[in-house]
């Protein structure tokens, strides 16, 4: 042990020698729009995933305390022993009709999902062909199968093309890809991959976990955004962002396979399923949504507003689709400090750096809510300018 411990020590040094440590700061406070942290100071939160201001709503924590009292407090079993309640039968109908799917099947997280969603499907006579830019989850998930594997260019439609002629051999394939890539904000362009597929005799999956209640006239992702309902054969997310920003993941899709899914997926099989305060708070958000759209026209408002000011400011900011907005720095220890500067002005944000980007790509992304009011974004801005400037990323003029 005495060996393991100092090489552990060596690799975590040489990480922070780097600037690539992860620090963590406590909040002590809701998930919101002004959060306060452990030392006292109150703050601007611009990196949470709580696209449309749920985390915290009044509907959704009545809702959880309701399903405490009437349903308890966890399940303290998988779903196929006795871990089923009403509740989750509920909530992934509620999911199966925003996505026009036949079904819908939880998981603790969508990681589990995305995890579970290959193996039982695809084997070494299939193919799996994956976007270069997709989430770790994913990428874990394709690992843990055994179909052939092909990765193409971030939404390079000519090399996934290609991928799919390599792979015609192949019994089945399926492309995969982020609706909405987390680093970059970028949508997929998933009505041309949809065309390809079809034209290739390949299934398509999408991780809606960015783009779900983001993308589309009324949130509804990118089958809303490209009008490809009826195309798309396998949806994955998360009721972590969006949708409330607790836990649980999700897979919808055609009825087949998610009954696959429930018979054979294992972090499903093997998992404690998602507590009933989760899932009814989950089942009020998407009453929410059904009921309006306003939300999301807000958060809409809120990233427009914010980007414009920014790149009018001289930043350095990647083309967004959706509630991303990356500001480039490029430098892993220059990501930090200005992160520390900003956190000075009251500004919550996170340098992002390898290997969460790849090297030389460290950027600072901010999240635009629903919950965001102007007076926070002008704040942020004004907050962006002084600490760009003080660092010399923008010109001082």
């Amino acid at each position: 042990m005495k060996k393991f411990q100092e090489y552990l020590k060596s690799e975590l040094a040489a990480i922070e020698t780097a600037g690539l440590y992860k620090n963590e700061r406590i909040i002590v406070t809701p998930q919101q729009a002004i959060i306060r942290i452990a030392d006292g100071q109150e703050v601007i939160n611009l990196c949470a995933n709580n696209y449309l201001g749920l985390s915290n709503h009044p509907r959704l924590i009545q809702a959880a305390q309701t399903a405490i009292n009437e349903r308890g407090y966890g399940m303290s079993s998988v779903r196929f022993i006795c871990g089923t309640q009403d509740l989750h039968k509920e909530l992934e109908a509620a999911i199966s009709r925003y996505f026009r799917t036949d079904d819908a099947i939880l998981y603790a997280a969508c990681f589990d999902a995305n995890g579970g969603v290959f193996e039982p499907l695809f084997d070494e006579r299939d193919a799996i062909i994956s976007d270069a830019l997709n989430h770790a989850s994913i990428i874990d998930g394709v690992r843990l199968c055994k179909a052939q594997r092909f990765r193409y260019a971030n939404a390079d439609m000519d090399e996934l093309e290609n991928c799919l002629k390599t792979a015609r051999s192949q019994r089945f394939r399926i492309i995969v890809t982020d609706g909405v890539f987390s680093m970059d904000g970028n949508v997929a362009p998933v009505d041309k991959i949809c065309s390809l597929a079809e034209q290739y005799d390949a299934l398509v999956m999408v991780d809606e976990s960015h783009s779900a209640g983001v993308v589309g006239r009324t949130g509804r992702g990118v089958s809303e955004h490209f009008n490809t309902y009826g195309r798309i054969d396998i949806y994955t997310g998360t009721l972590g962002k969006a949708f409330g920003g607790a836990i649980g993941g999700f897979t919808a899709g055609r009825q087949e396979i998610i009954a696959m899914l429930r018979q054979r997926s294992r972090p499903y099989l093997f998992s404690n399923s998602i507590p009933p305060a989760v899932a009814k708070a989950g089942i009020e958000a998407f009453k929410m949504l059904d009921e309006s759209d306003a939300l999301h026209h807000r958060q809409q408002e809120n990233v427009r507003y914010f980007v414009d000011r920014m790149l009018a400011a001289g930043f350095d900011i990647k083309p967004t689709q959706s509630a991303i907005c990356a500001v480039m720095l490029y430098d892993a220890k220059l990501s930090q400090t200005f992160a520390d500067r900003m956190l000075d002005e009251g500004i919550y944000v996170v340098g992002f750096y390898y290997p969460v980007v790849p090297q030389g790509q460290a950027r600072i992304r901010v999240q635009l809510s629903a919950a965001h009011e102007q007076p926070h974004l002008d704040k942020a801005i004004e907050a962006f300018v002084k600490v760009g400037k003080e660092l010399e990323i923008i010109r001082n003029t």
